[in-house]
């Protein structure tokens, strides 16, 4: 799920900077890259690999 969410905001990122847009001064592709960092972070130590569908 981690890994997800990281691709996500990396590819957020990588729009981001190939269009030049900043949402503010907040939100930049320093920031998006950083939270991706630490979703494969949070994948990579483990972290929500329990996680099932309950139906």
């Amino acid at each position: 799920m981690f890994a997800l969410a990281a691709a996500l905001l990396f590819l957020l990122a990588l729009i981001f900077q190939l269009a030049g847009v900043a949402l503010g001064t907040v939100v930049t592709v320093t920031t998006l890259v950083l939270a991706g960092l630490i979703a494969v972070a949070l994948h990579l130590l483990g972290v929500g690999a329990g996680w099932t569908l309950k139906r």
